[in-house]
């Protein structure tokens, strides 16, 4: 008889977002497969939770997903974790679930929370249609990334690192520059008296749950001249609503 694969939600930053049907499933399966062994080792610490640990990454090899499917296989049921929040949701878990399904093993949801959840909550704006586009790419299609959340009708949400946050930023008040100007220009309107790209705004929970956490609401500009007045809010995780 094959074991079971459980899709766990564990907590985005505050340990004690965590799920009593999670704790029970991580006491009960088998094996933990896991981005980081030291991260997850982490929350299971902290719950007095002793088991195995195996790292399902981007970059692992077919082998290493090939060896929870014939744990599975063997009936040993296992419990996929993400680093923070739910497992394929801007993660690699997709694959190892698209592995577990191909060999008719059974996948279990065990809700928890997601940044991209979190941040909507708090919003305060109308989230029954929006766009979620994950990381946005380091270096070639950033330009095309950036113009897709621009020319969307709904709003838009992305993750975003300590790394780039600046940078990505300032490239979306450019192309938004860039669009206006085309625009003005196309309809032969003076710049003057056209509707400002200013009214581009954006809601950015930053580090969500977490000691330092801060939700930061306006227009474009004023979110950058916010960040970069101060270095030190620059640092953490980002996710992002551009409406």
């Amino acid at each position: 008889m094959t074991g079971k694969l459980y899709i766990v939600g564990t907590p985005i930053g505050n340990l004690g977002d965590i799920t009593l049907r999670a704790l029970e499933t991580l006491k009960e399966v088998d094996l933990v497969a896991c981005e980081d062994t030291r991260v997850t080792a982490k929350l299971l610490t902290r719950y007095e939770i002793k088991k195995s640990l195996v790292s399902i990454h981007q970059h692992s090899k077919v082998s290493k997903l090939d060896k929870v499917v014939q744990e599975l296989e063997n009936g040993k049921n296992v419990a996929l974790v993400t680093d923070a929040g739910t497992p394929g949701i801007s993660d690699p878990g997709n694959q190892l679930v698209a592995e577990a399904i191909k060999n008719n093993i059974e996948v279990t949801p065990i809700p928890g929370v997601s940044a991209l959840t979190t941040i909507l909550s708090v919003a305060g704006i109308d989230t029954q249609k929006f766009i979620f586009l994950g990381f946005p790419p380091h270096k070639k299609g950033r330009v095309t990334f950036f113009k897709e959340v621009l020319q969307s009708k709904i709003p838009v949400v992305f993750f975003e690192s300590t790394h780039r946050i600046i940078k990505n930023l300032e490239l979306l008040a450019v192309i938004a520059s860039e669009a206006k100007q085309s625009l003005d220009k196309k309809n032969k309107i003076a710049t003057s008296s056209s509707t400002s790209r200013n009214d581009i705004r954006v809601i950015i929970g930053k580090e969500l749950t977490k000691m330092f956490e801060e939700v930061i609401r306006g227009n474009i500009q004023e979110a950058l001249e916010y960040l970069k007045n101060d270095p030190a809010k620059q640092k953490g995780e980002f996710v992002i609503i551009v409406y």
